[in-house]
């Protein structure tokens, strides 16, 4: 018969690791819905380390992009910017948007890391015909020459990352607010 120390007579004696039932994280309220997100970690002993938010681009880099995410604070900063392709971090505050916009020759990913919104799609600006419920885990394909928007119906900020292909912005780009990037792209 096999040892247990902590187990029952058969049938109640599997021979399986009790550790997934030792140690439980405790959410009193859902991570993220009051103030800042807040992760309850199993190894308390291991703290996660603030990821220095810039452009890494044209150098090879490997990045925890949910764990980028959900520290930027800012409207939209590059972390990466290559020849082909650019990454970006966003942030939209809670009943706010990233504004109805279109890339002409720029196919764009988005992913939801945090929070809960609703896209709009469409090949006209007065017309977008697609609208779809986004949350946490949701991607977003738009292609080049679509009108698109995605708005925060939440009360806590939309966290995302937006993939372009080519790159949408210059190199190094930081937008603190929705207002500064909308001066900085119609001047």
């Amino acid at each position: 018969m096999y040892y247990i120390p902590y187990g029952y007579w058969y049938p109640y004696n599997v021979n399986v690791s009790m550790d997934i039932y030792r140690v439980q994280p405790i959410y009193w309220t859902n991570p993220g819905e009051i103030g800042e997100f807040q992760s309850f970690e199993l190894n308390p002993g291991i703290e996660r380390t603030m990821i220095p938010l810039k452009d890494y681009g044209h150098t090879p880099f490997v990045v925890n992009i949910n764990d980028a995410s959900k520290q930027n604070n800012t409207y939209r900063t590059a972390v990466w910017t290559g020849k082909n392709m650019q990454v970006t971090l966003m942030s939209i505050n809670g009943g706010d948007d990233i504004g109805l916009e279109i890339h002409p020759n720029v196919d764009q990913f988005l992913r939801i890391e945090q929070g809960h919104g609703v896209v709009q799609m469409g090949k006209n600006k007065n017309q977008l015909n697609i609208q779809s419920n986004v949350t946490e885990g949701s991607a977003i394909m738009v292609p080049a020459g679509t009108w698109h928007n995605v708005i925060n119906t939440g009360y806590i900020p939309l966290k995302l990352y937006s993939i372009y292909s080519p790159p949408e912005h210059p190199a190094g780009t930081v937008h603190i607010t929705k207002a500064e990037a909308m001066a900085a792209e119609n001047p």
